[in-house]
């Protein structure tokens, strides 16, 4: 390719029925200038080429990085919600067993103590219904515990997209 001082320092040979050499100079001169011109703005252009590649690169890697992390985000929101299921079913159980073996002593000593059944029923009922009311809060904090972590779940979710 050639450059500007390539076009500048150009000399043709004189001849009598030539050229006339002011005016090829001068044309010389104008597109040296105008050549130089271009050879900068192609020089130019191809340095902002080089960075703009060099900065889509950059941005290829924060991308990659970026899906890496969601996609480790995603599978970590998994794992909790599906724990935090199992877990809500285990206190369930827990809870129901627990009520269960509460209501099963009941019954049985109200069986053993017929002479004392009024006093003891009333003591039974209210045993369970407090145990009942144990259970419905016990059931409420898991439940608002499930949906408040449900909900952090979401809002990871919505905050990714």
């Amino acid at each position: 390719m050639l450059t500007p001082l390539d076009i500048e320092n150009k000399k043709f040979p004189k001849s009598i029925k030539g050229y006339n050499e002011d005016e090829v100079d001068d044309f010389l001169d104008q597109l040296t200038i105008e050549y130089e011109k271009l050879y900068r703005e192609n020089a130019d252009l191809k340095s902002e080429v080089e960075s703009m590649k060099r900065d889509l690169e950059h941005y290829r890697s924060i991308e990659h990085t970026l899906q890496n992390t969601l996609v480790m985000a995603q599978k970590t929101a998994d794992q909790m919600i599906s724990e935090a299921k199992n877990s809500a079913e285990k206190i369930k159980k827990d809870a129901d067993e627990e009520a269960s073996r509460t209501l099963d002593g009941a019954q049985s000593r109200a069986k053993a103590t017929v002479e004392s059944l009024d006093r003891q029923e009333f003591e039974l009922r209210k045993k369970y219904e407090e145990t009942k009311k144990k259970f419905e809060i016990y059931r409420s904090k898991m439940e608002m515990i499930l949906v408040s972590q449900l909900d952090m779940l979401n809002d990871m979710k919505d905050d990714e997209e």
